[in-house]
């Protein structure tokens, strides 16, 4: 991602979520995946943002998702190796070559603009790890939900636990 893009995007992000992003590029960039995806930011997120973890349940929840997390990354997640994870968000999202360039899976991309409209219904500038969390959930064809499906997170239930934006900040 260009270095501009990449501070447009960053200037928006509350500081943890600037730390999730960045581990999930790198995470991405070990992986030896070409994009990011929704488990890379699930997993930098869980990792790096105690409430979005919280969210999740209790400790036993957050082990489980992580837990998979990692077994995804030691070479469970081969079969999501060279393919590109689509979305089924009504979201617009960037396509294509413009996706790819940015660096980002479309579903990835489009949990992005998700947080980032999240945050706007809160009156907020700045986009926080719930709102991510929340958008990572909302689409059940990302590769986010489905490691919270196989890890046993509801993902009703999580949205519960994080709650509708609101004015309130």
């Amino acid at each position: 991602m260009p270095a501009t893009r990449r501070a447009e995007l960053e200037d928006g992000l509350a500081a943890e979520l600037v730390t999730a992003v960045t581990g999930a590029r790198r995470r991405a960039l070990r992986d030896g995946d070409r994009q990011v995806d929704t488990a890379h930011l699930l997993h930098s997120l869980v990792e790096g943002d105690p409430e979005s973890a919280a969210a999740l349940g209790g400790p036993a929840e957050q082990a489980r998702v992580l837990g998979y997390l990692v077994q995804l990354s030691i070479g469970y997640g081969l079969r999501w190796q060279r393919s590109v994870e689509d979305t089924g968000s009504e979201l617009p999202v960037l396509r294509g070559v413009e996706a790819a360039a940015a660096g980002w899976s479309p579903a990835a991309a489009a949990a992005l603009a998700g947080a980032f409209e999240r945050a706007a219904l809160r009156g907020d500038h700045r986009v926080r790890g719930l709102d991510l969390l929340a958008a990572l959930a909302a689409d059940p064809a990302g590769r986010a939900a489905e490691v919270l499906r196989r890890a046993g997170v509801d993902r009703h239930d999580l949205a519960v636990r994080i709650g509708e934006p609101s004015q309130q900040v």
